[in-house]
């Protein structure tokens, strides 16, 4: 199955990573220096939606299951299943990248710094508050999804419909995005 995912906004997918005093968090870039999502995020978004779906065989067969039920007996993942209980999943998820024919010579325009801080009830900044972030301009990346048993095409499908944003301060606004098959799984 492959899959386009075109930002709509901003985004920001990082390693941890800081910009020394310039900027507290960098974009994970590949080594031509162009963005991308890795795999295990791009799956983690898509589970979180498959989650909601309801179908916790689905997920547990094409994510893997928990590896353990969380503290005091309470599920972490709302889909735990000791039967699936630190089993892979059969899916695999390649990362997003952009299209191959992008010029490494254009990385340097594909990134912005934004910066934030916190207002106090008396409407002034917070010291210390002061926050820099760096950004991928919109634009648009592919994957694959590979191994999806053909009973869960449908509901992948319908869980890659329901993730609206990627990345990092979804809830401030950044990574808003839409998902869509472009071939593969029954074009």
């Amino acid at each position: 199955m492959r899959i386009e995912i075109r930002f709509l906004d901003y985004w920001h997918c990082g390693a941890g990573s800081s910009g020394g005093s310039r900027t507290d968090a960098l974009v994970i870039k590949d080594r031509e220096g162009l963005p991308y999502i890795p795999g295990k995020t791009l799956k983690g978004h898509i589970r979180e939606m498959a989650e909601y779906l309801g179908d916790c065989t689905f997920v547990n067969v094409c994510f893997g299951g928990s590896s353990d039920s969380g503290e005091g007996g309470v599920p972490r993942d709302i889909c735990y299943d000791k039967a699936y209980a630190g089993e892979e999943g059969l899916c695999y998820f390649s990362s997003a990248t952009l299209d191959e024919q992008i010029e490494e010579s254009l990385a340097p325009h594909l990134y912005k710094t934004i910066s934030s801080t916190q207002i106090d009830e008396g409407g002034l900044a917070v010291d210390k508050s002061l926050r820099s972030i760096e950004v991928v301009v919109p634009l648009t990346l592919y994957a694959t999804i590979e191994e999806c048993p053909p009973e869960y095409v449908g509901k992948m499908r319908q869980a890659l419909m329901q993730v609206k944003r990627i990345g990092l301060n979804r809830s401030r606004g950044l990574g808003r995005c839409e998902i869509r098959v472009t071939g593969g799984a029954d074009d």
